[in-house]
């Protein structure tokens, strides 16, 4: 948490994020606070195999920022685990798809699938429960700073995703997020709590409404917002949606733990409705719910992902809900790849 937050926001004209990056990054106190020669690890959305806009953060998005940050001497670490779940596609198939190994070789930047680095085991208080989370050691002790570069979607578990639901994608093995669902929140706040010198780059060029976060309706928005506290990001951002951040359990349960700042105590460069599109809404189909159901229950986590009986309810479902991406092919990948 950070005492005095700010919230930065610019609009973007098309692709050319460079002068908007390096704005952004001034206005939030990026460089006053991290000093030139830190290793800063970047860590963008790439929730699915090929970009998708609404859905990922866009290359030209992580081109600027590590360029941004290069040009001013700092090491920077791109990462990103394993995605996909019950469906697990290997991130390295992404940062190949996408350009960023490219990237890296053209600025000198590292990449990191954090699935494979070495991990720690974060403890995790959810009521009675104290649970143990695999998470990449790299990030809590061997970086200096830490950005978040999500981007401004509607989640038909979390109701949104943004700074704080990005760092899901951290916890190095897929199908241990699923047993962790019930306690998302939880181990968030753990999580991003521990992270050194945390800022939100939220690149919200494109936005996604009505579902999410892989499907959905995308947004024209056009806006970069920055911050130097990742829970005020969020609530700026809910507020550019036209969400409620009451109804967002997550910001929620970060108010209970004391990672709030009043509203009006955000410094902010800019009025919201400027910012402001369609509103955003959720809207679920009925293949959602039993997602939706074993992400808020942990019985019923284990039975429709761990037990045995998780693979044929999969294959009933998948009978009535388009999967969202060619898993046999992904699997295949990762079958004939080396690190699995």
């Amino acid at each position: 948490m950070n005492p005095n937050p700010i919230v930065h926001l610019q609009h973007l004209e098309g692709t050319n994020y460079a002068p908007v990056v390096e704005e952004t990054l001034t206005q939030i106190g990026f460089f006053e606070t991290v000093a030139p020669g830190a290793r800063v690890f970047l860590k963008p959305n790439l929730t699915f195999p090929q970009f998708r806009p609404g859905v990922m953060t866009s290359l030209e998005c992580l081109r600027a920022v590590t360029l941004c940050l290069r040009g001013r001497g700092y090491r920077v670490v791109i990462g990103e685990a394993d995605s996909g779940g019950y469906n697990r596609f290997s991130i390295d198939e992404v940062f190949k798809g996408m350009g960023i190994d490219q990237l890296a070789a053209e600025t000198g930047a590292e990449i990191a699938n954090v699935s494979f680095t070495e991990r720690e085991w974060l403890e995790v208080r959810a009521g009675w429960r104290t649970l143990r989370v695999p998470v990449p050691r790299m990030m809590l002790r061997e970086i200096d700073a830490f950005i978040t570069l999500p981007v401004p979607k509607i989640h038909m578990n979390t109701q949104v995703s943004m700074s704080i639901k990005n760092q899901w994608g951290c916890i190095q093995e897929p199908t241990e997020r699923l047993k962790l669902h019930p306690y998302f929140a939880e181990t968030m706040y753990e999580f991003n709590s521990r992270l050194p010198h945390a800022f939100s780059l939220i690149d919200g060029r494109f936005g996604l409404n009505r579902t999410g976060p892989m499907l959905g309706d995308v947004v024209d928005m056009n806006f970069l917002l920055g911050s130097n506290d990742l829970v005020a990001a969020d609530r700026v951002c809910c507020r550019i949606m036209q969400i409620d951040e009451a109804r967002v359990k997550y910001l929620q349960y970060f108010r209970s733990r004391g990672w709030w700042t009043p509203f009006e105590n955000i410094r902010l460069n800019a009025d919201l409705a400027r910012f402001q599109k369609e509103k955003f809404y959720l809207v679920r189909k009925w293949t959602d719910y039993p997602g939706l159901i074993c992400f808020n229950n942990a019985f019923l986590a284990w039975l429709g992902y761990h037990s045995p009986l998780a693979g044929f309810a999969h294959w009933l479902l998948y009978l009535f809900r388009e999967p969202f991406y060619e898993y046999d092919k992904e699997k295949e990948k990762l079958r004939s790849g080396t690190k699995l």
